[in-house]
């Protein structure tokens, strides 16, 4: 069974976390929520508790096959100034497990600690004019190697299929799974 992390740092964007969670969980991946601080208790955005299954700290030495990263303006700020988030994403990116930003995470996480290493990737909103270790790319999801980042909360669905896609295979009928909650989807991604 694949597995995944999911990192919630205080003020991380709830809608980007739990329906990627949701996805992921529906389609039998196993979703690791991972607090980025001391207690599972972590807030969100929009000031909504959640009690994660573990903490970061707790799970550091686990290997997942995909680590997802919600944005939020806060929560994507205290992700890229976390030593540990960050050693923990390294880690997963050098070993080729996917990399899953989603809305401001790509270019303050990934761009603000020189983890995208010249791939594609996309943001929200004109953060990505501060990067200058990627290469932008104005699409709902970008995939590039082993990072797949989406364009924020409006594209959620496409980014949450297009990762479980990724970890079940191509011979996976997401298409059929995103009928079933009577969502669009097709594999849209710009991949390289």
């Amino acid at each position: 069974m694949k597995r995944v992390a999911v990192l919630l740092a205080p003020g991380f964007e709830e809608g980007e976390a739990i329906v990627t969670i949701d996805i992921l969980r529906r389609l039998n991946i196993e979703v690791e929520t991972l607090s980025c601080v001391a207690t599972r208790a972590v807030e969100s955005y929009h000031a909504i508790p959640m009690v994660a299954d573990s903490t970061l700290k707790e799970a550091f030495d686990a290997t997942y096959d995909a680590v997802v990263l919600p944005g939020g303006p806060a929560g994507s700020v205290f992700l890229a100034q976390s030593a540990e988030v960050i050693d923990f994403v390294r880690r997963h990116d050098e070993l080729g497990k996917l990399i899953c930003p989603i809305c401001s995470a790509a270019a303050r996480v990934l761009g603000g600690n020189g983890l995208l290493k010249g791939r594609r990737y996309v943001c929200s909103g004109d953060l990505w004019q501060g990067v200058s270790d990627g290469q932008y790319v104005d699409r709902s999801v970008v995939e590039d190697g082993n990072l797949i980042s989406g364009k924020g909360l409006g594209r959620v669905f496409d980014f949450a299929f297009t990762v479980a896609a990724r970890l079940l295979g191509d011979s996976f009928p997401a298409e059929d799974h995103a009928d079933h909650i009577y969502y669009p989807w097709q594999d849209r991604a710009e991949a390289q």
